[in-house]
């Protein structure tokens, strides 16, 4: 039986699943204390609902596709955001849900690109600019509580469109993919790109400064998102260029970077779903759990039962009413030590008829190997 993971796909166990889990719970903490509910939908959805009308998008045409024994074309979630519109059916809105919870690509794998991913969104259903500016602050929070430098990237689809229908661009969907590769191949191969669609002129367009753009009506979204994000003390790097890959984005788009990896931290941006103005933010856990530079060790416990388990378990018993992390090991001490620094179990207590019988047990700290009493 081959057992090898399949590329793409990863376990997560011990450290690594434990400053996981530290940061979904920042997550949580902080979706929830901004005003957003928790929801949850499955995994596997109909194939035409999975596709919706972004056929073309590149992360559209990675769908891992499915068949059920009833021949029904099926599709695991490559993402949260097109499931939102069956659930903001019948909301009061502002609707604001989150989502944590495994995507599937079947796309290229690189170090940081994985196939199955767990994504971590929050969208408000009913949105403005002034939410907008909401869901920058909950990035900023968030990146540095764990620790993590970074810089906002931010632009906008009707800037884009508008730039291109006054140069006169056709193909805009096209052109505005080659566009965005700016970051990620040379200028001259965006050029020669360009090209192809008759549209070379616009190039130049984009390596103009800020201040440039004010002549555009569509730049004024991006001045009033910036008015409200100085209220929540956050700075912004207005970038042109930038498009992000889905055709459903309408309005501002943003990308959250580090110098310390070369993808995408974060991202998200404004989208138009059952005629109501939305807004959503997405963050990779697999990325920024990575990065994550917060202290996952817990003052955890060992309690050995030397042929004394009724203790053991009153002791453990008594531990856990406290909220301390303990288990029972029943074996020899020097076991019981190796199991401990194995799981990186900081404090043994030793339960012995001797100790029993005294009402004292030795407690090992494991880090520094001394021995103190306790009395339980």
């Amino acid at each position: 039986m081959n057992t090898e993971i399949i590329k793409g796909f990863r376990d997560y166990v011990g450290e690594d699943a434990e400053k996981r889990a530290e940061v979904r719970k920042l997550l949580v903490e902080t979706f929830e204390k901004y005003g957003f509910e928790p929801a949850e939908t499955p995994m596997i959805e109909n194939e035409e609902f999975v596709r919706g009308e972004n056929e073309k998008d590149e992360a559209v045409s990675d769908i891992f596709k499915l068949q059920d024994k009833g021949k029904r074309k099926l599709a695991l979630r490559y993402e949260f955001t097109f499931q939102l519109k069956r659930l903001m059916a019948n909301k009061k809105i502002p609707y604001k849900r989150y989502q944590i919870g495994e995507v599937f690509r079947d796309e290229p794998v690189s170090s940081n690109r994985f196939r199955q991913f767990v994504q971590c969104d929050a969208d408000i259903v009913g949105s403005k600019i002034k939410d907008e500016a909401e869901i920058l602050s909950m990035a900023k929070e968030v990146l540095e509580k764990i620790g993590v430098k970074y810089t906002i990237y931010l632009n906008n689809r009707k800037l884009l469109n508008e730039i291109l229908e006054k140069e006169g661009v056709k193909n805009k969907e096209q052109v505005i993919k080659e566009i965005d590769k700016l970051d990620k191949i040379s200028e001259k191969e965006v050029r020669e790109n360009l090209e192809k669609y008759n549209a070379g002129k616009v190039f130049s367009v984009f390596k103009k400064p800020k201040d440039y753009f004010k002549k555009y009506d569509s730049f004024k979204e991006i001045e009033e998102l910036e008015k409200y994000l100085k209220y929540y003390g956050i700075k912004i790097e207005f970038s042109p260029s930038l498009a992000r890959g889905l055709s459903y984005y309408n309005g501002t788009i943003f990308e959250i970077k580090t110098n310390e990896m070369r993808e995408t931290i974060t991202s998200g941006g404004s989208y138009m779903f059952n005629g109501i103005q939305c807004s959503g933010i997405s963050f990779g856990l697999d990325r920024i759990s990575s990065l994550a530079k917060i202290e996952t060790e817990k003052e955890k416990y060992l309690i050995v039962s030397l042929d004394e388990d009724k203790e053991a378990i009153l002791i453990t018993k008594k531990l856990r009413n406290k909220n301390k992390i303990a288990q029972i090991y029943y074996g020899k001490p020097t076991k019981a030590l190796e199991y401990a620094n194995s799981y990186k179990i900081n404090k043994v207590i030793f339960v012995g008829e001797k100790e029993v019988k005294g009402k004292k047990f030795k407690v090992k700290d494991m880090k520094s190997g001394k021995e103190t009493a306790l009395k339980i």
